[in-house]
C-alpha cells in the first residue's frame, strides 16, 4: 500500500479527527498485525470487540485506530489518534474506495455462484500476457478481503480483475462501487446461498448488483448456456455471452477433449476458430476459459492473442490439482462444492482413463436452503453412473448414499465423522486408482486427503 495522510483517509470515511497529518500504509483489523505505519481498524463482533485492544494496539505500534464507540484508559495523546467512524465494518472499504481513485487501469469484477475464481484466474493470465496485471488472491472477495487486494494496486499496475463474493444482498453493490469495473463477468447462478436468498431469481439480482459500478457502454460478459443469464438484457450496457449449448453465443467453446491434466478445444469467435489448449480439466474449464477470453478480446487483444494467452493459467487453491501418490492419482478440489461444480467434476472424472477404480470422495455441500435433499441425492445418483466407490461424509452425506444406491451403486459408504472416513479410504484405495476429493470448504475434506496421501506430489 502506498501512503495516505490521516486527513485523506479521514475524509474517505467521513471521520472526526482532530491529531497529527501522519502517513499511513498499512491497514489492519488484527491488532496482531500491525507492520509498518499501521491504521488498525477495531471492528466488534459476536465473539470479540477490537475496541478491547485499541489501547494496545496504539501503545504497539499502531499509529491511528479507527473506532465506532469510546475506549477507555486512552491517554489525551492516543485519544488524538482516534478516527471515530458511525460503522468501522465498512472502513476498510470506504479507504480502499479512496485508494482505488488514485489509479488508471483497466478493472473486471468478476462474480458468479460457482466458477468465478477460475474464471478470474482465467482473465488474469490472458491480461497478464499483455499487461501489468493484479488479481485478488485466495478469498479475498469480501468487504475484508477486496481492499486487501485494492491496497496492492500501485501505478505499474495497467490491468486489475477482482472477484466479488456475496452472502446477501447489497454485498456486492458495495464491492462494485469500490471497483468501478470497466469489464463485468458473471460466470453462472446457481443455488448456492439459496438458503439465504431464497430463490435463484434473487440469487440473479443479486449477482447483477456488479452492473451497479460499472459505466454506461460497458461490457457485461455472462454464460449464455446458464438459463437465468441466458435471457438477462440491460440497454444502458453490451451484454457478451459465452458457452457451449446455447444457439447464440458471442464465443463459443467446439471440439473440446479433455487429456491428462489438459483441455483443448476451438473458440468459435466472429466467424474466425482459434485452438486453445488450458492446463486444467473439463468442458466446465473450457466453459470458464471462453470468459477470459473475450476479456482479452475487450480489453484490445487479437484473438490469437487471448486464444493463446489461455494457456498461462495456473490453478488457485484446492481446485482440481491432480497429483501422483504411489501409483494412485489424487484429484483435490476440496475448496468448494455446489451441484453445478460436483456434475461438473463428475463429467470430468467420467473422461479420465483409469487403471484400477474411479472413487469419489464427497463431503456436504452447504447452504443449498430447500434445494438441499434434492441435490444431494441427485449427485449421488450421477455419481454411480461415474464411480466405482462413493466414500461421504458430513449431515447430508446420507442422501449421496440414497441416490447412489437407487442408481445402482451398491459400493455406497457413509461415515460418521472425517476420522472413520479416513481410515476408510486409507483401506480402500490401491495402486491404479483414481480417488476425487470434493466438499464444501467448511467440511475440512482437505484433511482427510492429507491424512491419508502425505506428501502428496
Amino acid at each position: 500500500m502506498e501512503q495516505m495522510s490521516a486527513y485523506e483517509i479521514a475524509k474517505a470515511l467521513n471521520a472526526e479527527y482532530h491529531g497529527e497529518d501522519v502517513a499511513i500504509d498499512h491497514i489492519s483489523t488484527d491488532s496482531r498485525d500491525l507492520s509498518g505505519n499501521c491504521l488498525f481498524v477495531a471492528l466488534e463482533g459476536e465473539r470479540t470487540d477490537g475496541h478491547r485492544y485499541v489501547a494496545a494496539a496504539l501503545r504497539g505500534g499502531a499509529r491511528l485506530a479507527a473506532v465506532q464507540k469510546p475506549v477507555e484508559g486512552l491517554t489525551p495523546e492516543e485519544e488524538s489518534r482516534l478516527l471515530r467512524v458511525e460503522n468501522t465494518f465498512y472502513a476498510p472499504l470506504a479507504i480502499a474506495a479512496a485508494y482505488r481513485k488514485r489509479y488508471s487501469l483497466l478493472t473486471v469484477g468478476v462474480t458468479g455462484s460457482v466458477g468465478k475464481t477460475t474464471t478470474k484466474d482465467f482473465i488474469a493470465a490472458v491480461l497478464s500476457a499483455r499487461y501489468k496485471t493484479l488479481k485478488s488472491q485466495g478469498n479475498h472477495n469480501n468487504e475484508f478481503g477486496l481492499p486487501v487486494t485494492v491496497f496492492e494496486l500501485d501505478p505499474s499496475y495497467q490491468a486489475g480483475v477482482f472477484e466479488m463474493g456475496m452472502d446477501a444482498r447489497g454485498d456486492i453493490s458495495r464491492l462494485t462501487a469500490v471497483v468501478k469495473p470497466d469489464i463485468g463477468v458473471i460466470t453462472n447462478v446457481g443455488v448456492s446461498h439459496l438458503e439465504r436468498l431464497g430463490t435463484r431469481e434473487n440469487i440473479l439480482a443479486a449477482k447483477l448488483e456488479i452492473t451497479e459500478g460499472m459505466a454506461d457502454g460497458s461490457p457485461l460478459i455472462l454464460c449464455g448456456d446458464n438459463d437465468l443469464l441466458s435471457t438477462v438484457e440491460i440497454p444502458r450496457l453490451r451484454v457478451l455471452r459465452y458457452g457451449i449449448e446455447a444457439p447464440e453465443l458471442d464465443a463459443r467453446a467446439e471440439e473440446i477433449v479433455t487429456g491428462e491434466g489438459e483441455t483443448r478445444f476451438v473458440i468459435v469467435w466472429k466467424g474466425g476458430r482459434y485452438p486453445a489448449r488450458i492446463p486444467a480439466m473439463g468442458r466446465h474449464n473450457a466453459m470458464n476459459a471462453l470468459a477470459g477470453f473475450l476479456v482479452g478480446i475487450e480489453a484490445g487483444m487479437t484473438p490469437e492473442e487471448a486464444a493463446e494467452a489461455l494457456s498461462g493459467y495456473a490453478i488457485s487453491g484446492m481446485r482440481q490439482r491432480v497429483r501422483l501418490w504411489n501409483g494412485i492419482k489424487v484429484v483435490e478440489d476440496c475448496y468448494n462444492a455446489a451441484p453445478d461444480s460436483m456434475n461438473a467434476a463428475l463429467d470430468t472424472l467420467s473422461g479420465m482413463e483409469c487403471e484400477g477404480r474411479k472413487i469419489c470422495v464427497f463431503a456436504d455441500m452447504r447452504e443449498l436452503g430447500s434445494a438441499s435433499d434434492e441435490s444431494h441425492r441427485a449427485i449421488g445418483q450421477h455419481a454411480a453412473r461415474v464411480a466405482d466407490k462413493l466414500l461421504v461424509y458430513g449431515p447430508q452425506s446420507h442422501l449421496y448414499v440414497e441416490g447412489a444406491n437407487a442408481a445402482g451403486l451398491s459400493d455406497a459408504r457413509e461415515y460418521p465423522d472425517r476420522p472413520a472416513l479416513t481410515q476408510a479410504v486409507r483401506e480402500a484405495v490401491r495402486p491404479g486408482d483414481i480417488v476425487w476429493f470434493k466438499g464444501s470448504l467448511l467440511m475440512n475434506l482437505e484433511e482427510v486427503l492429507r491424512a491419508v496421501f502425505p506428501d502428496v506430489e
